[in-house]
């Protein structure tokens, strides 16, 4: 054999070497959460979580990158950053609380990469611009659980209602729907205030909205810093309907309001109460299985809402990587678009807190089968039927 012939046979078996590895390449799937800091009892659900989730999705190999942003906004862009130009991941989930989402997403649309965001605001992908259009979400909006709020409000007559926030985007993207939708409905907001996560004391902000005497509470917070305006309420006297959001829907929130809780009422995903639902509910079969993995592994009771919006981003990957990769290669510019039509292609995705239903203006997909009203009774969730 002559060394030309020779040559072009080593070059041969290189390209098919380099062929076969990039057919092998494994799909990388960074995420940044909240696993310390104002808002761990959200994120450690969502980390546990992840150790659960389908190691192999459309025949190929899936590598789960996890860090801890401490619930701080410049660390959520600093590990978008370092996932996605270090990493090089294909996607990014995460974060856990909206003011970190919101910080990530021109980040990830700089680097044309998709994004999942396990937050609530409607404004982490509403409306659907040109950053936008990189970015998902899977817990159920502001908006559509104010929708139940608001009329549970009207069908129980209450005509006044004080409001206090987190004084973040969180509690503005709250205050913003709830507001709207309390007005539209007649109910009149007569009083609004806001704290800090961080805070150990709002009573000036409570005794200001008792003074104005509402029939009832809406506390727009998440995780355990939502029970400080509640235990407050609680001690100043307060007599009427308290609600939150569903930002406290965990154990953890359960556990640090203690008795302070009982007679709450907040808007939930169906897993919170999936052993109530009845039979024919769409998404009791898709949450229960979620519920049966984790506690598998976490024990009896031990189910957060807040891990299941990170089980539901994996949903939506399991739908939508398969179409991605007949179009392109994880690894590559090409599979990300890929995998960021895809992603907006989803339909009928069954998950542990609804059906997903994407569109090229829809990045959530969920419809107000996700939502169910629950109330606080002897230390448990309760389904109001």
């Amino acid at each position: 054999m002559n060394p030309r012939s020779i040559r072009r046979g080593a070059v041969a078996a290189a390209l098919i070497a380099l062929s076969a590895a990039v057919a092998a390449q494994d799909i990388k799937v960074g995420v940044t959460l909240s696993a310390t800091g104002p808002a761990a009892s959200l994120g450690i659900p969502e980390r546990n979580t992840f150790a659960l989730v389908p190691q192999t999705i459309g025949g190929r190999k899936v590598q789960y990158i996890v860090l801890d942003d401490a619930s701080d906004t410049t660390n959520a862009v600093r590990n978008t950053r370092k996932l996605i130009t270090e990493d090089r991941v294909d996607v990014v989930i995460g974060s856990t609380t909206t003011p970190n989402s919101l910080a990530m997403i021109d980040v990830a649309a700089e680097a044309e990469t998709p994004m999942i965001s396990m937050a609530a605001s409607a404004r982490i992908v509403d409306p659907v611009d040109a950053k936008r259009r990189w970015v998902f979400k899977t817990p159920q909006n502001d908006q559509q659980m104010a929708v139940v709020i608001v009329g549970h409000m009207v069908n129980a007559g209450i005509k006044t209602v004080g409001f206090i926030g987190f004084a973040d985007a969180y509690g503005e993207g709250w205050w913003n729907e709830f507001s709207k939708i309390a007005t539209a409905r007649g109910v009149n907001i007569v009083a609004q205030e806001r704290y800090q996560r961080t805070d150990t004391s709002v009573t000036a902000q409570v005794l200001k909205i008792m003074q104005a005497q509402p029939q009832a509470v809406l506390i727009a917070g998440s995780g355990t810093p939502a029970a400080l305006p509640q235990k407050t309420f609680k001690e100043r006297g307060y007599a009427g309907k308290i609600y939150q959001t569903h930002g406290v829907a965990n154990n953890d929130f359960l556990r640090v309001c203690g008795k302070d809780c009982e007679g709450t009422l907040l808007p939930a995903g169906p897993v919170l109460v999936a052993d109530q639902l009845p039979n024919d509910h769409p998404v009791k079969k898709s949450a229960l299985a979620y519920i049966e993995v984790y506690e598998k592994a976490h024990g009896k009771g031990s189910v957060s809402t807040f891990g299941a919006h990170a089980w539901d981003a994996v949903v939506l990957l399991q739908a939508a990587i398969p179409q991605a990769l007949k179009r392109a290669q994880p690894g590559t510019k090409e599979f990300r678009a890929a995998l960021r039509d895809a992603l907006e292609g989803v339909k009928n995705a069954a998950g542990a807190h609804g059906i997903f239903n994407m569109s090229p203006n829809d990045h959530l997909g969920l419809d107000q089968r996700a939502a169910v009203m629950v109330e606080i009774k002897n230390g448990t969730w309760q389904l109001v039927k």
